[in-house]
């Protein structure tokens, strides 16, 4: 055992070391801020609302607030979630040169293919759920 770790893990954590070194392990890496998106309270639920085409931002706001949990979403959070979808190049940000603009929102190529492994993702965890709860079950039922 070298530093706590079993020496039979060694060779699979220096794998995992060299894999993520050659994907970015650094905080803005890609791999790291897209997991961090799909696991934030809102930028799943758009990607899969905008899947459905193109959207103006008062009807986008109008249906994640009925689809939600929470049931609110502020313009500023909406606005910097398809802002920060955008700028990884899910998103696409359209104006029209009409006083005042009217804007809206819809998929690129890449954020339909993100969509879709989003959904692949959430298939896998609703067709675990009972697995899950009852495994939460168990563990709240623990006495450390």
């Amino acid at each position: 055992m070298t530093d706590g770790i079993p020496q039979h893990l060694g060779a699979r954590i220096a794998a995992l070391a060299e894999e993520m070194a050659r994907h970015g392990n650094h905080r803005e890496a890609p791999v790291r801020e897209v997991m961090a998106k799909l696991g934030d309270r809102w930028s799943t639920l758009i990607l899969i609302v905008l899947e459905m085409g193109e959207w103006r931002h008062a009807d986008l706001k109008r249906v994640l607030v009925q689809l939600s949990a929470e049931k609110a979403i502020s313009q500023r959070v909406l606005t910097l979630k398809l802002r920060a979808l955008e700028r990884d190049g899910f998103v696409e940000r359209r104006a029209t040169a009409d006083v005042p603009p009217r804007v809206s929102y819809r998929l690129t190529a890449l954020g339909e293919r993100l969509a879709a492994e989003a959904r692949r993702m959430i298939g896998w965890v609703n067709s675990q759920a009972g697995a899950i709860e009852a495994a939460r079950q168990a563990f709240d039922m623990r006495e450390d």
